[in-house]
């Protein structure tokens, strides 16, 4: 088996290495420091098995690496191991295609059994991080109760290594607005329409756009980057919907 780890910390980077070895003598690791050199070795070897990433690089945003791997080599499995256990962080890395999120605080064992899950086709959560997503994740993938909402935003304080946007420069037309102000209350694109006098299918095109404002591919993550928004930046702005006539 081979692996790529991608981590920034020089110490953790060897610890890491030395503890993924121990797996077996057929396992072959390559250890990286960020996601220029990451994109380097798959380009010269898109032969790995596996990649562990960590979130915060010196060179990159985690999440924006983690996409981009899981579409340019959608084969290789990417699991997380990071120092962050955010509800938020956790949430987002699985819906960006991360099939594991390991903390690094977890044991040897841990990880080795995180490793053998993803390797056999499963996605491996410890089972605290299991507990926290089970509330808000119950509803709809697309989180469209209240409740859900209210628990996603609550845990979505940005981590030291996020770089957060403000709400007001992302150039939303005055209907997209309308649009996300409904979307953050939990509300489905059929009563979006209803409350804005909207079609369905107009309704989805808005909501595509507000996705490509905030750089994020559902509305999970779209719930949490404008939490983290809302808690950098002092608060959401009072966006009221208007209907149309």
């Amino acid at each position: 088996m081979k692996v790529l780890l991608i981590d920034d910390h020089p110490l953790i980077l060897t610890a890491l290495r030395s503890v993924i070895q121990g797996l077996g003598d057929d396992v072959d690791v390559v250890g990286v420091d960020g996601g220029v050199a990451a994109r380097a070795a798959l380009k010269a070897d898109a032969g790995f098995d596996l990649v562990l990433l960590d979130l915060a690089l010196g060179d990159c945003n985690g999440f924006d690496l983690l996409v981009e791997l899981r579409a340019a080599y959608p084969a290789i499995p990417v699991v997380v191991v990071s120092a962050t256990e955010r509800t938020s962080d956790v949430i987002r890395a699985i819906d960006s295609g991360a099939m594991g999120f390991v903390p690094k605080r977890a044991s040897n064992e841990g990880l080795f059994a995180a490793l053998r899950t993803v390797m056999a086709g499963g996605i491996y959560l410890p089972e605290p991080m299991m507990a926290l997503l089970s509330a808000p994740r119950e509803p709809a993938p697309e989180v469209d109760t209240e409740p859900g909402v209210m628990y996603i935003q609550e845990h979505s304080a940005p981590e030291p290594h996020q770089k957060v946007g403000s709400l007001e420069k992302l150039g939303l037309t005055p209907r997209q607005k309308d649009v996300l102000a409904l979307l953050l209350q939990g509300k489905p694109n059929k009563l979006i329409a209803r409350e804005l006098n909207l079609s369905v299918e107009t309704v989805k095109d808005h909501v595509a756009a507000v996705l490509r404002a905030l750089n994020v591919s559902s509305r999970t993550q779209a719930v949490l980057a404008v939490g983290q928004m809302t808690q950098a930046h002092g608060g959401f702005p009072a966006w009221k919907p208007t209907p149309r006539p």
